[in-house]
């Protein structure tokens, strides 16, 4: 299975570029495996270089307002050797193996794809001193399974999935390399009657990983909302020895009853 992706032309009777993904369903700390196809237009041309990355769609807020817009990142790129001439009417084909950076965002868990995540291949050919950027072509990235522990956690004390973005900027006290990250939404079950939505997001380095969260209170008629945040650290290979549903609910029934939301 792969997705493929055409560039236009890159000039008249110039080459057209596909890119195919071999396998995308992929993991952090994987790798992508897949193909750059450039077939030959009707004359020899010389490529300068090629590389493919891993771009994501990420939310940027307006300093001094609550607007933001959308900005694509490429967050890790991988040059393809260096040039060479495609001659005319041939066929080039490039493999490849992209490593899928630890804090790279889930797009999908619990067999639904989360609606907001946009991450794929982007490949990029440098001809005649220019640059023809080609589509993005998806991938869907999985939880690691000390993640999948946590995700688990949550669904076990009846929160439900809301939503899931990626933000441009930087959470203090986490290993955070990347100029952004994700934060998944989940709706409380109705036990935990004064909490509006939790929000999660891991920050992984391959050895462990910083689990953020942060509790929205909800609002009353004589309060505003207000939230609590936590930041615990959860081994790649010692998750299993803790009840994460536990540890959660402890947590957040402990925060909630010194606060009196519930």
């Amino acid at each position: 299975m792969g997705f493929k992706k055409l560039f236009a032309a890159l000039g008249a009777g110039g080459a057209s570029v596909d890119t195919i993904i071999t396998e995308p369903n992929v993991v952090p700390g994987g790798i992508v495996q897949g193909e750059v196809r450039i077939q030959g237009g009707s004359v020899e041309q010389q490529i300068e270089g090629l590389s493919v990355g891993l771009q994501a769609r990420v939310e940027v807020e307006v300093e001094g307002n609550d607007q933001e817009y959308k900005q694509d990142i490429v967050f890790t790129k991988q040059r393809l050797g260096g040039a060479f001439q495609v001659q005319a009417g041939a066929l080039h084909v490039v493999p490849f193996g992209l490593e899928i950076p630890w804090e790279t965002p889930i797009t999908h868990f619990g067999g639904q794809h989360l609606h907001g995540m946009n991450i794929g291949v982007s490949t990029e050919l440098e001809i005649a001193r220019a640059v023809d950027a080609g589509d993005l072509d998806p991938i869907n990235v999985h939880p690691v399974p000390a993640q999948q522990a946590i995700l688990d956690a949550f669904r076990q004390l009846g929160f439900s999935f809301r939503s899931a973005d990626m933000e441009r900027g930087h959470i203090r006290g986490t290993r955070q390399t990347l100029p952004f990250y994700q934060e998944i939404e989940f709706l409380p079950p109705s036990q935990y009657r004064g909490l509006n939505q939790v929000e999660l997001t891991f920050v992984s380095d391959g050895r462990e990983m910083d689990v953020v969260l942060e509790m929205d209170k909800k609002s009353g008629l004589f309060s505003e909302g207000s939230d609590t945040y936590r930041c615990f650290q959860v081994g790649l290979q010692s998750y299993q020895g803790t009840d994460w549903a536990a540890y959660l609910n402890q947590w957040i029934a402990s925060v909630g009853s010194q606060r009196n939301w519930f």
